[in-house]
């Protein structure tokens, strides 16, 4: 394989693909704090900022910890890992983990100053899970755990934070919006554990698709997507039709797991994977529209 440019292989390893996970909970956020009384734009870009910056900064640390524990071998079917490779040492992308978590912790300063001191816990929360996912004596990843902190902190964590910077206060709406976001975010997870399976099983790496098998894992993917459709329903009985705007892109649901059942390479995993993330930001910009027209 030819060697990149640094340039390319920085790229490579922030996982671009995946980054629309950051987005949609900060636009359905930021939605649910105009439906409460009003939105703060300056507390929604520092939100984004810091929840793009949490995800690559996670991102570099599964890179360095992943190749540490052998877990990015030659015979892995997703896009090759920049420290495994021999592209970026671990020293470097140990720096730029922190430096990512530093640009992370530069917007949680700004948002604990308008909003108090509870953005300091969502912070330092947020930070070590990112760490930990991979990373320290007790990697979540490894443990089957990854599915939990997708669902709690791309979903929930990132969602309620963003509406409770901008209002002070989490609304209800909030919270019952992160779920479906959270829902499809790990439906993103489903796909990177389901198409590294057999790697992961060799280094003792139990995901959920490991511990589940493959048709385990579809069926998770399909409850996933399915719940992130079926939780709208109580919330179009009190709020009205609008909230089914996101039902327009169950169609592009239903493709993704068909897709998946029938991926047996890198290639079309890596494809199942990139649209799932696009299903994500889309969903969550129906529902962010959603939530505004209702108000």
């Amino acid at each position: 394989m030819t060697t990149p440019s640094a340039a390319a292989a920085w790229w490579s390893a922030a996982r671009p693909r995946t980054l629309t996970t950051s987005i949609a909970p900060v636009a359905v956020g930021t939605a649910c704090a105009h439906a409460d009384g009003g939105i703060a734009v300056p507390a929604a870009l520092a939100a984004l900022g810091g929840a793009f910056a949490i995800q690559i900064g996670t991102n570099f640390a599964n890179d360095v910890f992943d190749a540490k524990r052998g877990a990015d071998g030659p015979d892995r079917r997703g896009p090759p890992r920049a420290v495994s490779m021999g592209w970026i040492s671990a020293r470097a992308m140990l720096v730029a983990m922190i430096a990512a978590f530093g640009v992370a912790t530069a917007c949680g300063a700004y948002l604990v100053a308008i909003a108090g001191w509870p953005v300091v816990a969502i912070g330092v929360a947020s930070v070590l899970s990112g760490i930990a996912y991979t990373g320290g004596p007790y990697p979540l990843a490894y443990h089957g755990l990854g599915d939990v902190f997708v669902l709690a902190f791309f979903g929930v964590v990132a969602t309620t934070g963003t509406a409770f910077v901008q209002r002070g206060h989490v609304p209800g709406l909030a919270l019952l919006a992160s779920l479906p976001i959270g829902a499809l975010a790990t439906a993103v997870l489903v796909v990177n554990n389901l198409r590294d399976r057999d790697g992961d099983a060799k280094v003792g790496k139990r995901t959920l698709a490991v511990v589940l098998g493959r048709r385990g894992a579809l069926l998770e993917y399909a409850a996933l997507v399915a719940a992130s459709y079926a939780i709208l329903i109580p919330v179009i009985a009190a709020r009205g039709p609008w909230l089914a705007l996101p039902f327009l892109t169950l169609p592009l649901g239903v493709v993704q797991f068909r897709a998946l059942a029938a991926a047996t390479d890198g290639p079309s995993f890596n494809r199942c994977l990139a649209a799932t993330a696009q299903l994500v930001l889309v969903y969550g910009l129906s529902l962010a529209l959603a939530i505004v027209l209702s108000s």
